[in-house]
C-alpha cells in the first residue's frame, strides 16, 4: 500500500510555529509524514510539480509573505488535480471576515492557532483523526470553525 501514512503539509512563515507543529506530531506518535513550507510561493511550486505527493490534509496559514493563504486556497480550489485535498486554515486571526471568506472559498475547517503546546497536540490529533468525507459532505458554518 503506497500511502500507509497520513500525508500532512503545513504552509506557515513563522519558524517557531512550524517547529511546534512538527514537534506536536512527533509526540503524538501518529502514522504521519509532515512537510512544511515557509510561504505560499514555495507551497504552490511544490503542489504544482509533477512529482508532488499531495497531502491528505493541508494546514494553511493566512498571513504569509509573497503569497498569502487566501491566494493559495484560490489556486488549489481552481485546480482539479488538488480538489480532494482537505484544507485546514491555521491562523492567529479569529476575525469573522477571514472565517467567512475562507469558508466561502472552500476551506474545510478553520483553526485558530492554539496558545499552548498541549492544546496544539489536541487540535492536531482531532483534525487528523477526522472523517473528512463525512465532515466535508455536510459542511456548514457551525462545524467549520474548530473551537477549543
Amino acid at each position: 500500500m503506497p500511502n500507509d501514512y497520513i500525508n500532512i503539509i503545513l504552509a506557515d512563515d513563522d519558524e517557531d510555529d512550524r517547529l511546534f507543529f512538527t514537534d506536536a506530531f512527533d509526540e503524538l506518535k501518529m502514522n504521519t509524514k509532515v512537510s512544511t513550507f515557509n510561504d505560499g510561493v514555495e507551497l504552490m511550486a511544490y503542489l504544482n510539480s509533477d512529482d508532488a505527493i499531495l497531502p491528505n490534509v493541508l494546514f494553511l496559514d493566512l498571513n504569509m509573505p509573497l503569497k498569502n493563504g487566501i491566494e493559495c486556497l484560490n489556486e488549489i480550489k481552481a485546480n482539479n488535480k488538488m480538489s480532494d485535498i482537505a484544507i485546514a486554515i491555521y491562523s492567529t486571526s479569529a476575525s469573522e471576515e477571514d472565517i467567512e471568506e475562507t469558508f466561502v472559498l472552500g476551506a474545510n475547517i478553520y483553526i485558530k492557532k492554539p496558545s499552548s503546546f498541549k492544546q496544539l497536540k489536541k487540535v492536531l490529533s482531532e483534525v487528523v483523526s477526522m472523517n473528512w468525507q463525512y465532515h466535508t459532505n455536510g459542511l456548514n458554518k457551525d462545524n467549520f470553525l474548530m473551537r477549543l
